[in-house]
């Protein structure tokens, strides 16, 4: 039987490159919160209004695993209190755009059709 090559990313090895990929941005919302960091950083508050159904558990959880991939940058600001919490998406999550704005014009495509 032929062994399966595998492909090591960040100290983990994976089957295939779409494994790598769904490792990375794949469940419910990390490609929504990719989405809504397309047009610029957003502030926690501003992630929660715009994703009403995610917990915040679930939304602190998502963020910090994507900022851990560098996918998006945390930036806070301690001027004065209150603190400021900004996320943006960083160079290698703006290369991901392409990809999520897919997904989003397939299931505007899929609605359209009903």
């Amino acid at each position: 039987m032929e062994e399966v090559s595998k492909i090591k990313y960040q100290g983990k090895s994976y089957p295939c490159c779409t494994s790598l990929t769904m490792d990375l941005i794949g469940g419910k919302w990390k490609t929504v919160i990719i989405y809504h960091l397309r047009e610029g950083q957003l502030r926690y508050n501003e992630l929660r209004k715009a994703m009403p159904t995610v917990t915040e558990r679930t939304l602190s959880l998502q963020l910090k695993k994507l900022e851990e991939d560098n996918i998006i940058n945390r930036e806070v600001i301690y001027k004065k209190p209150p603190l400021k919490v900004f996320y943006s998406l960083t160079d290698l999550g703006t290369t991901l755009l392409p990809i999520v704005q897919s997904i989003a014009d397939w299931g505007d495509r899929l609605v359209s059709k009903k």
